[in-house]
């Protein structure tokens, strides 16, 4: 089965202690160093109520949370890609629907230019045979 590109996971490939942060970094694009340590400030903050929330919710959430599966993206613009869907998912169909116009204007182009009547090129697909 595919795993979900769309959802979160904890990645244990580039983790400090749980994955946590680097799971949070990969969902959302931000660097992870800016995540850990808004995870240490906001935990730091969170001592001040009694419980330390922060240290609460990550570790619900590393213990909720599945595991990033290896090879999840195949390159690094499908990682920026799976990125910039979870972010604005109308944003990225009106990127996809754009390059499927942009492919399908260019296909209409070779397929004007194939079925012209360039004399030049009857020549060289008649040679072939």
């Amino acid at each position: 089965m595919n795993p979900r590109r769309t959802k979160y996971y904890l990645d244990k490939q580039n983790a400090k202690w749980k994955g946590v942060c680097a799971g949070i970094a990969d969902y959302t694009g931000v660097d992870v160093t800016l995540v850990r340590v808004a995870t240490v400030v906001l935990t730091l903050l969170s001592f001040g109520g009694g419980l330390p929330w922060g240290l609460v919710a990550y570790v619900l959430t590393a213990w909720i949370a599945d595991n990033k599966p290896i090879g999840l993206y195949q390159s690094d613009e499908d990682r920026r890609f799976w990125q910039g869907v979870r972010q604005s998912p109308q944003r990225s169909t009106r990127e996809v629907s754009s390059r499927f116009r942009e492919l399908d204007r260019r296909l209409a182009d070779m397929e004007a230019h194939v079925t012209s009547r360039n004399t030049r090129l009857a020549d060289e697909i008649d040679s072939l045979r």
